[in-house]
């Protein structure tokens, strides 16, 4: 179904009294058995591992590209595909921590870690805290962190307390989104960091902090060492730009521009989850692009489900919901891109004309 018709800033409310003849729970539970008895609730450790060892020879090639291009500017390539492939590792990790990998929750939580901290250089343990509340919460105002006012902003409400030196940004937002995502693979390394080294309660933490400053040295030294200053810094911008737009561009359209839900709203399991994702078109190329991430729907119903179902479960899901009116978004990955920066700008919009003057707007309304 089309999202051309969504409206991106409707509350939606939704409360079942005792007369009901449809129960919420049993419609879940219904669509759950069914996918649980098809076996697609199995893990597919193999195709982890084959995805894993296939990244590991993409990355070790790269190594031999880079210590046999030395000092040369064909090294920013280098750069920009390490770029794309931690993005993959990313993918890897959030998938364990989803426990998708292996049958054991510890297991997937070593995986998720080393992946994480190691490979990408990003806290596992920010990303579960902040994943988790989103995955239990998603577009719920108060609840979802995802939609929580940072530089960008997500609601009306936000943009109008933006102050008026940063309020022409936050107008124009919608199209300064991907520009601001090259600065995503910063925030993303420096957000962990903070998590690591904060008052908060961190699952492991000098662990975390091995790995993360341990894996960052490491990083630096290698670059550092075989590269001049100035292309050593131009290599880490182009593999941190690109590892930023490229998650962000995974990760954005998959509520950007959904349907928000006040924070003491009464829906179901099975609508908040629905109504509140957007689907991505595509075949396996899009499977891997995304890392599963453009079956956004299915992840969230079914958030521990293997990437390889995801399909299968796919076509249940969206036949069971169409036969209970249930809104399914589904679109092409650019069209959903036209959503979020059209919807940031209308959100935006809410935001003080920067050019009216505080004192003589002040003065106007006496």
């Amino acid at each position: 179904m089309s999202e051309a018709s969504a409206a991106p800033t409707v509350r939606i409310v939704r409360t079942r009294k005792g007369g009901d003849s449809k129960n919420p729970t049993t419609e879940y539970s219904s669509l759950l058995h069914t996918v649980r008895n098809l076996g697609l609730l199995q893990r597919r450790t193999g195709f982890y591992w084959g995805m894993f060892a296939a990244l590991v020879l993409i990355t070790a090639g790269l190594g031999v590209g880079f210590v046999l291009l030395g000092d040369s500017w064909y090294q920013l390539i280098i750069a920009g595909v390490l770029g794309l492939i931690l993005t993959q590792f990313a993918f890897l990790a959030h998938e364990a921590s989803h426990r998708q990998v292996f049958e054991s929750g510890p297991a997937n939580d070593r995986a998720g870690r080393i992946l994480a901290n190691l490979f990408v250089g990003i806290s596992y343990a920010w990303w579960m805290t902040k994943h988790s509340r989103h995955h239990a919460n998603p577009n719920v105002v108060g609840k979802d962190p995802d939609i929580d006012p940072d530089f960008i902003v997500f609601r009306e409400e936000d943009a109008a307390k933006v102050n008026w030196i940063t309020s022409f940004m936050t107008r124009k937002q919608g199209y300064l989104f991907f520009p601001l995502l090259t600065l995503e693979g910063i925030n993303l390394h420096i957000q962990g960091f903070k998590t690591v080294f904060g008052k908060g309660k961190v699952d492991k933490r000098w662990l975390e902090i091995t790995m993360l400053t341990s894996r960052i040295v490491l990083y630096f030294a290698v670059i550092f060492y075989f590269l001049p200053l100035g292309m050593a810094f131009a290599f880490i911008g182009v593999q941190m730009a690109v590892f930023g737009v490229y998650m962000g561009a995974s990760f954005a359209p998959n509520h950007k521009g959904m349907p928000q839900l006040p924070h003491e709203s009464k829906v179901d399991f099975l609508r908040r989850q629905v109504l509140t994702s957007r689907n991505i078109r595509g075949g396996t190329v899009m499977d891997t692009f995304m890392g599963g991430l453009n079956y956004q729907v299915e992840h969230h119903l079914f958030p521990n489900m293997a990437r390889p179902h995801l399909k299968k479960a796919q076509e249940i899901t969206k036949e069971y919901c169409e036969s209970n009116k249930i809104l399914y978004t589904e679109t092409g990955l650019f069209e959903s891109y036209g959503i979020v920066i059209a919807y940031l700008n209308k959100v935006g919009l809410a935001a003080r004309d920067p050019f009216d003057c505080p004192m003589v707007q002040r003065f106007h309304h006496r």
